[in-house]
């Protein structure tokens, strides 16, 4: 038995951080989803933009799209769409067998537009409809504009995979509102059954503190804070609240472990893969991070529900100076602005790309 399937069996969800045409026709998604156990994927802006940016295999879409009059953001979106429909179908089966519960695909939403919640939802909206997949999750930060956005989006129907989360603090924000969503659509008489996933970046957190901190408390930060984060998580779901929407039909919101490639190149490159197996949450991991796990990782122990030492580390790193709720909000405006850059940096890519091919 792989390590892959391990984490399989245990009940966690391998998603691929990553998507590129290439992988799509050469057959590596393939061979992922039959050989490591991976049942989705998850994409960004700076994915796109790289794969856009360092290989040809989109100039023919994009003098296609281009000659037929699209450009900007018009045609990203339904260049990046072409490819997630296809990674969508791959994964179909393992939606159906799951129930809807696994084999998804994420598209973001402009970053640009992550401070303005009208516009965020009107997107949402468009970009589900456009996608006409049923496991295609669209992507909304979990920015304060972005909380309102995902209550909307969830009673709208839109499954939504909410990104950019640092805490504790911030995964209890989005839960409510995911709640509020479907206890909206349940006083409606609309199908409670709208997918979603809350996603936590992990080791942006180490590399945030990197020297700051002694020794023995390095690469403990983005772990310690998921653990207090999964607490939650476990106790949300045995709340009332929860149990009443449960009884009613509704799913819950799945906890996603993101930004799980190790950031410290001493670090093993398993480290928080090990550290998050626990069953019924997925952990998306980076290409190199899956193929380094599945090479040399193991699964050792299943994360606790009750946090474990979560506290006992978070109060050595106060102990240290630092401020986990300051560093929370920086964080995330500080991965805000990095998809926005992402996002600009391939507009105009795709504006320079789109001009030369239409003309060549």
């Amino acid at each position: 038995m792989t390590v892959t399937k391990s984490l399989h069996d245990l009940g966690q969800s391998i998603w691929l951080d990553n998507i590129t045409r290439e992988i799509l026709d050469n057959g590596t998604l393939r061979r992922y989803i039959d050989d490591l156990s991976v049942t989705g994927l998850t994409s960004n802006p700076t994915i796109f933009d790289e794969a856009i940016g360092k290989t040809s295999a989109y100039d023919g879409g994009i003098r296609q799209k281009a000659q037929a009059g699209m450009k900007g953001e018009e045609l990203f979106v339904e260049l990046a769409l072409e490819d997630l429909r296809r990674a969508a179908d791959l994964f179909r089966p393992e939606f159906d067998r799951s129930g809807g519960i696994d084999g998804w695909v994420s598209m973001e939403v402009s970053p640009l537009i992550a401070n303005d919640t009208k516009t965020t939802i009107d997107a949402a909206v468009r970009i589900h409809k456009q996608a006409d997949r049923p496991n295609l999750y669209v992507k909304i930060p979990g920015t304060p504009a972005g909380v309102p956005a995902i209550e909307a989006a969830i009673f709208a129907g839109v499954p939504v995979n909410v990104t950019l989360l640092f805490s504790r603090e911030h995964y209890l924000a989005v839960s409510d509102a995911y709640l509020r969503g479907i206890e909206r659509r349940i006083a409606a008489g609309l199908d409670p059954r709208i997918n979603s996933v809350a996603s936590l970046f992990i080791s942006r957190w180490d590399r945030a503190v990197g020297d700051k901190v002694p020794r023995d408390l390095r690469n403990r930060l983005g772990i310690a804070i998921a653990a207090r984060t999964y607490r939650a998580h476990c106790e949300l779901l045995a709340s009332k609240r929860w149990r009443a929407l449960e009884a009613a039909g509704a799913r819950k919101q799945r906890m996603l472990w993101a930004s799980t490639g190790t950031k410290d190149p001493a670090a093993p490159a398993g480290l928080y893969v090990e550290a998050l197996a626990a069953p019924d949450t997925i952990d998306t991991m980076p290409e190199k991070t899956l193929l380094e796990f599945a090479a040399k990782g193991a699964v050792k122990t299943v994360m606790a529900a009750d946090g474990g030492d979560c506290e006992a580390v978070l109060a050595a790193f106060a102990k240290a100076g630092i401020d986990v709720d300051a560093l929370a909000a920086r964080l995330q405006v500080e991965g805000a602005e990095s998809f926005a850059k992402s996002w600009t940096e391939l507009m105009k890519r795709i504006a320079e790309k789109g001009a030369a091919l239409a003309t060549a």
